[in-house]
């Protein structure tokens, strides 16, 4: 089944095209024997070469034996493909032997293949008893005295791959703009049925859109509590946030991204919504803020982040914190900080915890080392 992480990215992806190609050169030539009866007299193992002929820039001969290329088959016509020249790197061939109806033109041929062969350098070449002198004597092969002989020749060339321009599609699907149309819905207010009220500023948004998006919201604006939000109009207080942080958690709540911010402007606000986060049990957006201030730790805001952490209970935003302190250097600058010195007021357990850990893992990396 597939994930739905990797549908969306097949749905939001380009269509791109390869190929294996496996390509071979080939080319045929037609010898003609004139006046067989009289090759007849061409002892067994000895055979009367064919002009030559060019396939896959090569120069190659067909080989015709007359009585046989061996003793024990001199009761046949023999037929070798041979190389007649010298090649700089070895070539794998099929080569297929054709005896040509010469009476019924449409009718039937006498065919045989050779196995894929490997040439290199001239010799007698590889090949087949094609057929009985005796079945060959009989048959619609032979007229007036000659029988005609055709040969297609098969190179195989290297198997290798290929980039390819994909057919466009009959349907393009585009990539979802359901972030828009939510985005447009809370900027226009269009069917906005509650309010908050957040440092003096009034702000409209969608109850129902609130309550999928956050548990709290959902308790708040359709469960237990709605009673007491409808005695005061439907407009919700929201005490301890600022005007920024609010409409960045709306943003999210309907566009599920942040607003474009950079810097240290960036490190503040994600620090703000963590709290935000963590207030209305948004598990997503906590992380994305955990991953930023994880991207943001410098001497004068580490400490601040590991209270954060710790109070928010971010396990991968501690320990970012910790890997940060574990350099003597940077602990050094850190407990120079004004931040620091909060943290051991307002959290002495957690220095505590944290000296103990640093030690250990200082420990651990040069028992590593030695």
């Amino acid at each position: 089944m597939t994930s739905p992480v990797c549908a969306a990215l097949d749905a939001n992806s380009s269509l791109s095209a390869s190929a294996i190609v496996a390509d071979a050169v080939t080319g045929s030539h037609l010898l003609h024997v004139e006046g067989y009866s009289r090759t007849r007299g061409v002892p067994n193992g000895m055979f009367i070469r064919s002009r030559p002929f060019k396939v896959g820039g090569c120069s190659w001969c067909i080989s015709y034996y007359p009585n046989g290329a061996r003793p024990n088959h001199a009761d046949f016509i023999s037929v070798f493909l041979a190389l007649d020249e010298t090649v700089a790197q070895p070539m794998k061939v099929h080569a297929k032997f054709s005896l040509l109806n010469q009476v019924s033109r449409q009718g039937p041929s006498h065919t045989r293949t050779t196995a894929l062969l490997e040439y290199s350098d001239r010799t007698s070449g590889y090949g087949y008893d094609l057929i009985k002198r005796e079945f060959l004597e009989k048959s619609e092969y032979l007229k007036d005295d000659s029988i005609k002989i055709k040969c297609d020749v098969i190179i195989s060339k290297e198997i290798h791959t290929e980039d390819r321009t994909a057919a466009p599609p009959f349907v393009v699907v585009p990539s979802s703009d359901m972030h828009i149309h939510f985005s447009n819905l809370l900027a226009t207010e269009d069917g906005a049925d509650v309010k908050f009220k957040v440092d003096g500023e009034t702000f409209r948004a969608h109850r129902y859109i609130l309550a999928v998006r956050s548990p709290v919201f959902k308790a708040e604006l359709l469960g237990a509590m709605r009673e007491s939000t409808a005695a005061t109009g439907d407009c919700i207080q929201i005490d301890d946030m600022v005007v920024e942080v609010f409409k960045s958690l709306l943003h999210f709540i309907y566009n599920d991204s942040l607003p474009e911010m950079e810097g240290q402007e960036e490190a503040l606000m994600a620090q703000h919504l963590l709290e935000a986060a963590d207030r209305y049990d948004m598990q997503r957006l906590k992380l994305i803020c955990e991953d930023k201030l994880c991207n943001h730790l410098e001497v004068s805001t580490v400490a601040t982040t590991l209270a954060l952490a710790e109070q928010h209970n971010c396990q991968g935003l501690k320990e970012a914190c910790i890997e940060f302190l574990i350099s003597p250097d940077a602990l050094e600058a850190v407990m120079a900080t004004d931040g620091f010195e909060h943290l051991t007021k307002s959290c002495p357990s957690l220095v505590k915890e944290l000296m103990s850990e640093l030690g250990t893992r200082l420990y651990k990396r040069r028992k590593l080392r030695a």
